[in-house]
């Protein structure tokens, strides 16, 4: 996901995309706890496209207060 898109996408839709992002990392994590992910590059990329996400929310609120 490239933060260009993202900066296209309004508040409400990036805060519904990050809390899909958070439940896919959780579900990630409890799959690497009990053994069962395969591809541990899915958690360094699900950790960044929440960072992602958090920054477009970000400059989009100091944006708003400016």
């Amino acid at each position: 996901m490239k933060a260009s898109d993202l900066r296209n996408k309004q508040l409400h839709e990036l805060n519904k995309e990050l809390v899909f992002l958070l439940k896919a990392h959780f579900g990630l994590r409890m799959q690497l706890a009990t053994q069962q992910l395969s591809n541990t590059k899915q958690l360094k990329l699900i950790k960044r496209d929440i960072a992602r996400v958090k920054t477009v929310i970000t400059e989009k609120i100091s944006n708003h207060d400016k």
